[in-house]
């Protein structure tokens, strides 16, 4: 996933409030007493995010499984000279050098975990990836938003360099959201576009099996947030945030 479209990823990302929603997590982060630190960001895709908490002085380290991606991340990382760790590493397997006194995913990136098998490896190597009293914050696309607002819905956006179709599915049963993307992108400076197909699956998680899975292993629910980080999730909630605490010693 993500291998053939990284170079217009951003592009097509443009609405996301990227900005917005790092304002919200680095408030909440400082609330908590974390000001400085070691911060990783799991599925960090081309770096957005990962570039506005370097900014705000943490040690960065960015993790994604998408080399393609990755390259991207890196040319912002030449372009703002920061100093940004990135790895390419599977979430249900990253490991860190020293453990991160924060460690965020957001996007929905949680999402692409498609089996409890895989969700609780992950949860596994945030907990043996973060200090006692760290904090894991991610964020998940709710049933409502896949069923409900994107449903089966086929949408076209269409400028002057790029062109997508992105055809979504919800199956009910299987509580799976499957989204199919054709891109058309122009080639440089030439009249010719090039043709890019990708097929994506997310999987609905419920608050409830998230904190029995989080529980499971080792990790404290600490809150569970709407999408503006304001208040509790609602029945209408497009995206929650989970704030959950390693309150154990890492053996």
């Amino acid at each position: 996933m993500y291998e053939g479209f990284a170079n217009a990823y951003d592009q097509m990302m443009e609405e996301i409030p990227y900005e917005e929603w790092f304002e919200k997590l680095h408030s909440y982060i400082r609330k908590q007493g974390v000001e400085k630190g070691i911060l990783c960001e799991l599925g960090c895709g081309t770096g957005t995010m990962t570039e506005h908490f370097a900014k705000a002085g943490y040690e960065m380290i960015g993790i994604d499984n998408s080399i393609d991606m990755l390259a991207m991340a890196q040319q912002k990382k030449q372009e703002t000279n920061s100093d940004i760790l990135y790895l390419e590493q599977d979430m249900q397997e990253f490991e860190l050098a020293e453990p991160a006194d924060v460690i965020v995913s957001i996007c929905d990136s949680m999402n692409y975990l498609l089996e409890e098998e895989d969700m609780c490896s992950t949860l596994r190597q945030v907990k043996n990836n973060l200090k006692t009293d760290g904090y894991f914050i991610f964020d998940l696309k709710t049933k409502y938003c896949f069923q409900t607002v994107m449903g089966n819905r086929t949408m076209v956006e269409q400028e002057e360099d790029i062109t997508y179709i992105w055809e979504n599915y919800f199956y009910v049963e299987e509580e799976i959201n499957e989204y199919s993307l054709t891109i058309f992108q122009r080639r440089n400076t030439s009249d010719l576009f090039e043709k890019t197909e990708e097929v994506h699956h997310q999987k609905v998680y419920s608050l409830e099996k998230m904190q029995e899975l989080l529980e499971q292993n080792g990790l404290v629910v600490v809150e569970c947030l709407d999408e503006k980080m304001e208040g509790k999730p609602r029945e209408d909630s497009e995206r929650i945030y989970i704030v959950a605490k390693n309150e154990e010693e890492n053996q």
